[in-house]
């Protein structure tokens, strides 16, 4: 199979290992309760923020959507070669040494993107998928790159998104019309697709000519140029007249004896007048109660670049139309996605939020169909309060004046700020808070998410896992806190700083004893004695 190669990249496809835990600091709460302790605006670095929901999300989200950097040598990203940005100079320093001064802007944005994507891999769920806006400067590397991260058998297609309706005169050469989404599942054999709905112009064919009280239907033709054995019989219309059999070259679709069930049951059409060519009656309630999914998504369907800049226009008083966030997707298109590739309680993830559209669409497709959708948003740049934040929130309490003017979606969300690191040198930094620290042991001894109020609860004792319980000990474990095992549990996992109990006392009272930070099963534990 073929692979991608690059500047840096044996220093950065393990790196994600090495990006350090930081505890998520919610500086305020935002609208409907429940919305609110479910949505989250993450304001930071994406990488170390990705980092940061695994305790808590890896593996529970269905849906990724992102729109990186397109890398097109214009842009004002922090990674781009044309960008001194001294956090990515320092960031390449330090993950790819020397090698980094020679990297090309295609080197760049792999290093960035490589240990990105394989932290929302591990966020997705087993029946999930990653949906990522491309255009042609980097989409043959990201393809190879997704290939090698997710796996060239879960890939599934690329979708062509007409972005603009009119061709650009400034363009050198072609006018560019389109833009690209990439779709990946994280288990092809687990990814489950939804379909989209049936369109006005799909359902307008079906009528009820002979009043059937089975409901609309459209006539189907009996005959096909496929070859079938049973399908060369003659036939007698109501009329009294004789078809010798199918027109030449064709065959009936059914055999002469499913034919005359199906006469007998009335669903053959053989005219008003009971003298044309039989065709079957396709009813309305009996088809695919949706439609598949196609890879060319014209603006008309989904919107275009100007619809989506109007959105932002709509909701935000600009100083003029160039001061628009550059590259906002319309609503529509986010929805569309969604509509395939969510369930209504899904949680859907955008790492690159920027303007917040993706947030707004799960917003509006739980207005409309009464879903409980969750969204996480994560925004790197200083708008991310002022322009994303307050876009999610503008759309939940509505926006606009007079006959412009849109009810609000009804939401919330909470947002975040990267807090400390979860460690230090010795192991838990004392600059974390202790729900943090709790959430994290749980999350490394089961894999799983510990609840709310068991984070927050006093004593030692997190939660009970398939009959073994488990504890955090913040010091030494001795006699004292075995008044704090939980009676009834089958077996005990304590975790401590030291423990000054024996082995046999503690085999015999089915304690296992972890040394923190020695033995806490996660990337990066090596480094600690």
């Amino acid at each position: 199979m073929p692979s991608l190669h690059w500047i840096g990249k044996d220093k950065v496809i393990s790196h994600h290992l090495d990006v350090p835990y930081r505890v998520l600091d919610k500086r305020y709460s935002f609208g409907e309760a429940e919305a609110a302790a479910s949505n989250k605006i993450i304001h930071g670095d994406n990488l170390e923020a990705l980092k940061a929901l695994l305790p808590e999300y890896e593996g529970r989200v269905d849906c990724v959507y992102i729109d990186p950097p397109y890398n097109t040598g214009n842009e004002a990203w922090v990674y781009n070669d044309n960008v001194s940005d001294p956090k990515i100079a320092r960031w390449l320093h330090e993950v790819v040494g020397r090698e980094g001064e020679d990297l090309s802007r295609h080197d760049k944005w792999l290093c960035m993107m490589y240990p990105r994507l394989a932290l929302l891999k591990r966020l997705l769920s087993e029946r999930g998928s990653i949906w990522i806006s491309i255009d042609d400067n980097e989409q043959a590397n990201l393809k190879l790159m997704m290939d090698e991260i997710f796996g060239a058998r879960n890939f599934i297609a690329t979708v062509i998104w007409r972005k603009n309706y009119a061709p650009k005169s400034s363009a050198l050469f072609f006018s560019e019309d389109h833009d690209y989404i990439m779709i990946y599942a994280n288990k092809i054999d687990n990814f489950q697709m939804n379909l989209l709905p049936r369109t006005v112009s799909q359902d307008k064919i079906y009528k009820n000519l002979d009043s059937d009280s089975r409901g609309l239907w459209r006539p189907d033709n009996l005959s096909a140029r496929n070859y079938y054995s049973k399908g060369t019989y003659g036939i007698e219309c109501p009329s009294g007249r004789v078809i010798d059999g199918p027109p030449g070259g064709n065959y009936w679709r059914v055999s002469k004896d499913k034919f005359l069930e199906l006469d007998q049951d009335n669903r053959i059409w053989w005219g008003k007048d009971g003298n044309n060519i039989p065709a079957i009656k396709r009813f309305l309630d009996e088809v695919k109660q949706g439609r598949t999914p196609q890879t060319y998504w014209p603006y008309e369907e989904v919107g275009h670049t100007q619809e989506a800049k109007k959105e932002l226009l709509s909701m935000f008083d600009f100083p003029s139309s160039g001061d628009v966030f550059i590259t906002p997707k319309p609503v529509r298109l986010i929805e569309r996605i969604l509509r395939i590739a969510t369930k209504s309680d899904s949680i859907v993830l955008d790492s690159f939020a920027g303007s917040g559209t993706t947030a707004h669409a799960v917003m509006k497709l739980n207005a409309e169909d009464g879903g409980s959708r969750r969204f996480i948003l994560v925004e790197m740049e200083d708008y991310a309060e002022t322009l994303t934040a307050e876009r999610v929130r503008r759309a939940s309490l509505g926006y606009g004046e007079g006959d412009k003017a849109l009810p609000g979606l009804g939401s919330g969300f909470s947002y975040y700020e990267l807090g400390p690191q979860l460690f230090d040198e010795g192991g838990f930094s004392e600059e974390a808070p202790r729900s943090a620290r709790r959430s994290f042991v749980w999350y490394a001894e089961t894999g799983s998410t510990l609840a709310a109020d068991a984070a927050e609860a006093k004593g030692a004792f997190l939660e009970e896992k398939g009959g073994t319980a488990c504890y955090l000990v913040e010091g030494s474990f001795g006699k004292a806190a075995l008044r704090e095992l939980k009676a009834g549990a089958e077996a005990h996992v304590v975790y401590a700083y030291a423990s000054s109990l024996g082995a046999e006392f503690l085999a015999s009272h089915r304690i296992v004893f972890k040394k923190l930070p020695r033995d806490l099963p996660v990337e990066g534990s090596a480094k600690w004695s």
